[in-house]
């Protein structure tokens, strides 16, 4: 006779039984009437260990999810086929195949969106059963369990199958006073995203919309309306964000790098119709502005044309002798203004106290005052030449930068992908 003291909710109770033998085998059927035998270890000593031979196939990968409480392991409801069945060998080994539908818990990192590869963590362990109870090995190489993997692998979606790594963990147990400890077998799976989609999707309209605000720089700021043409892209560009929003991943630690080129693209397409507003003002109403401030004459006129290999044009005055006659000439001011002195002086002595001299004299009064004028009128044009200089300096400048943007960002694009595919 034995006595089991068993606990309750509100009490303890104790149930009799009655064994025809004192062995395992009558203890275990005087029991099947008190409880779930499956609970019970298969050993025939309970100090035994179980030990469980673990590997998997990979059937199909379904999607990749990020929670935000990553999780060692986390399943969902299992909606899978149940197969009621095991494999019994005469060796003893039980075989039990049952698929599973397992949702497993990733850390994303998506900063080379669509260019990334995530690791996704498979861990099996008993979360009853310590080390002296279950132990958990490797049932096949990874190599074996990879190459399987591949070769039934049933979908062929977003997540392209890398390579599958495993690892041998302890954890300790859930009470820190005890030393005992819980076996586990951790399976990594390496997955690469086929960014060929977001590619084609992406990054090519988004690559095509810029180049060809790119060579809008080419359409001469004086003869046509540039800004108009600037707004409708970026008012395209912007309806394409709209459009691919739900296209770009919206949980993860980090921004994308691709969010990140959409930006600077965006922001790049304002400052070049802010700049194409910026010239076709100076176009118009540069000859009324006041002249060009000594800082952004260094700055822009010498420095960054320079840069861009528009050097400033060396200021002349000049003005134009005998306009009547068929052959124009032209000569500086100040041989004018001799020519002119030293015609009145001549006549100054030759003829004096003639009536002609104050003819001359109102003469010279007005050649001066023309002299003043013309004087006034290239100071005027080389005030809007000046602003104008700017504006070209300008519009050169920011085409360098768009060049060196689209350039930098292809060979980025390139290297990440290139990247991708030799992990």
């Amino acid at each position: 006779m034995v006595t089991i003291v068993s606990p309750a909710p509100c009490l303890r109770c104790k149930i009799v039984v009655n064994c025809t033998n004192p062995n395992t085998i009558s203890l275990l059927a005087a029991l099947e009437n008190v409880m779930k035998l499956y609970s019970i270890r298969p050993v025939m000593n309970l100090s035994t260990p179980t030990n469980i031979s673990m590997y998997f196939t990979l059937y199909g990968i379904l999607g990749v999810s990020s929670p935000y409480f990553i999780l060692s392991y986390s399943m969902d409801e299992n909606r899978a086929p149940i197969v009621p069945y095991v494999y019994i060998k005469h060796t003893g080994i039980v075989r039990d195949a049952n698929p599973v539908r397992v949702v497993s818990s990733c850390n994303l990192e998506i900063y080379a969106f669509p260019f990334d590869v995530q690791n996704c963590t498979f861990t099996f362990r008993s979360y009853i059963h310590r080390v002296s109870d279950i132990r958990i090995v490797l049932g096949k190489k990874v190599e074996d369990i990879l190459k399987r993997s591949i070769s039934v692998l049933a979908t062929e979606g977003e997540w392209e199958l890398m390579d599958i790594k495993y690892s041998k963990l302890k954890l300790s147990s859930f009470d820190q006073g005890e030393s005992n400890s819980y076996d586990e077998l951790c399976f990594f799976i390496i997955l690469r995203r086929r960014a060929t989609l977001y590619v084609v999707n992406l990054l090519i309209p988004s690559c095509f919309l810029i180049t060809v605000d790119l060579f809008s720089f080419l359409l001469p700021p004086q003869n046509v309306d540039r800004s108009s043409f600037k707004m409708t892209l970026i008012l395209g560009y912007s309806v394409f964000l709209l459009i691919i929003n739900n296209l770009l991943p919206v949980t993860g630690s980090t921004i994308p790098l691709i969010n990140v080129f959409f930006a600077i693209c965006l922001a790049l397409m304002v400052a070049s119709l802010l700049e194409t507003i910026l010239i076709t003002n100076l176009l118009v109403g540069s000859s009324n502005f006041h002249p060009v401030p000594g800082w952004v004459r260094v700055l822009v006129l010498r420095f960054m044309g320079t840069l861009v290999w528009m050097p400033q044009k060396s200021r002349e005055d000049k003005i134009i002798l005998n306009p009547v006659a068929g052959d124009v000439k032209v000569c500086p001011l100040v041989s004018v203004e001799r020519q002119v002195q030293t015609a009145e002086q001549g006549e100054m002595w030759a003829e004096a106290g003639d009536s002609a001299l104050a003819e001359l004299r109102k003469l010279g009064n007005e050649l001066q005052s023309i002299r003043i004028q013309v004087a006034q009128h290239v100071d005027g044009n080389q005030i809007s030449q000046d602003w104008m200089q700017v504006g070209y300096i300008l519009d050169r400048l920011l085409f360098g930068v768009y060049c060196i943007f689209i350039t930098f960002s292809f060979i980025v694009i390139l290297s990440i992908w290139s990247n991708s595919y030799n992990q």
